[in-house]
């Protein structure tokens, strides 16, 4: 039987993308051996206010951004919705293009994942994805009744199981800080300061060039 794909879908504004970004992924990637890791931008978050910047602006600086990191891409199909966006909406979209075969590892944060139970028609979620726990070294695992219980039936310690199954399982991953925000990049950017060692030089390049965040 041929070995079943790994693909990780790592969401968010990237408003801007930045270097913490990309060397997460990075490490995303080697972490959980995955064949692919993709980059989705969101273009209206449903838990979080929409960005000021343009989704085609965002969407330039992601596919910047990695476009010579091998392994990385960019999926932009959220920013084609003209109306929220549901991660279950996205999965549903990929497992009809990719088949059942394929394992999807859904990223998020501590934060993401502490408010999982308000996500739209979130149980549904693992029946077409494995979800990934972005665990920084200072996180605090939520203690929602309804989460644990989660964890105790769904939680992994082996990353090696992912390929096991398409979908199904919870995985805590504890990676690299990196001191690194969007909000800051913004706030320093508006005031005229450096942000060059957080960006990448295309990246800084475009919103030097485009004006934006002034």
């Amino acid at each position: 039987m041929a070995k079943r794909a790994l693909i990780g879908l790592f969401g968010g504004t990237f408003d801007p993308v930045h270097i913490g970004h990309v060397q997460s992924a990075r490490e995303l990637k080697q972490l959980l051996q995955l064949d692919e890791l993709r980059l989705l931008p969101c273009h209206r978050p449903p838990h979080r206010a929409t960005p000021g910047v343009s989704s085609d602006a965002r969407l330039a600086m992601v596919e910047l951004a990695v476009a010579d990191e091998p392994g990385l891409s960019v999926d932009g199909r959220e920013l084609s919705r003209d109306a929220i966006s549901y991660t279950v909406d996205t999965l549903s979209e990929l497992r009809s293009e990719l088949g059942d075969q394929p394992a999807l590892c859904l990223i998020m944060g501590t934060d993401a994942f502490a408010g999982l139970t308000q996500w739209h028609r979130w149980s549904a979620l693992l029946a077409m994805a494995h979800i990934i726990v972005m665990a920084r070294p200072d996180s605090v695992m939520p203690n929602d009744e309804e989460l644990a219980a989660l964890l105790a039936e769904r939680r992994i310690n082996n990353p090696d199981l992912l390929s096991d199954q398409p979908a199904g399982h919870i995985l805590l991953v504890s990676l690299t800080a990196y001191p690194v925000s969007a909000t800051s990049i913004r706030r320093l950017i508006a005031k005229g300061d450096s942000v060059e060692s957080q960006l990448a030089p295309a990246v800084l390049d475009y919103i030097e060039q485009h004006q934006l965040y002034r």
